[in-house]
């Protein structure tokens, strides 16, 4: 019996392959997770930038003319 069967080595390899193959799954469904997570957390940042750039051209606009022109001759 110290010589495994063809049979048995095989059985061994498919057991070795399946616990891989759940492994393999498990990963893959934790990275979807993180996928999934980090979608979101980048949709909500476009969103936040969205209306902060919307608060500041709402800032902008509000600015006295003579204000607005000095600033940028003092920019360049």
């Amino acid at each position: 019996m110290t010589n495994p069967s063809k049979i048995d080595q095989i059985a061994a390899r498919v057991e070795l392959l399946l616990v891989r193959y759940d492994e393999l799954q498990r990963t893959n469904a934790l990275l979807c997770a993180q996928v999934d997570a980090l979608s979101q957390e980048r949709d909500s940042l476009k969103s936040r930038l969205g209306a902060a750039r919307a608060r500041v051209d709402a800032l902008l606009e509000r600015l006295p003319e003579a204000v607005a022109s000095g600033t940028q001759q003092g920019a360049t």
